[in-house]
């Protein structure tokens, strides 16, 4: 019969494709903590240190969305003008 050929191909590459997963898994493993003790992380941070860590980060956001939108404009500003320079 034909194709008994490509159907073992298939069996290879699944075969070698399990096999390269299994060993993925296994070294997700070995990074874990070797010592096994848990981390712990002691609070210093006061409310103002909280506020203005807040605040930064909401400014950060903030600019990063303007820029975002700013080159989305100018991305759709190029592409109409073409089109209407095309058309």
């Amino acid at each position: 019969m034909g194709g008994e050929g490509s159907m073992m191909q298939m069996i290879h590459t699944l075969r070698n494709n399990k096999s390269m997963l299994n060993k993925r898994k296994d070294r997700r493993v070995v990074n874990t903590s070797i010592s096994g003790k848990k981390l712990e992380f002691h609070n210093t941070s006061t409310e103002k240190d909280l506020l203005e860590i807040r605040l930064k980060l909401q400014k950060e956001r903030k600019q990063k969305q303007v820029k975002t939108i700013l080159v989305f404009c100018v991305f759709m500003f190029v592409l109409i003008s073409v089109f209407i320079y095309f058309h």
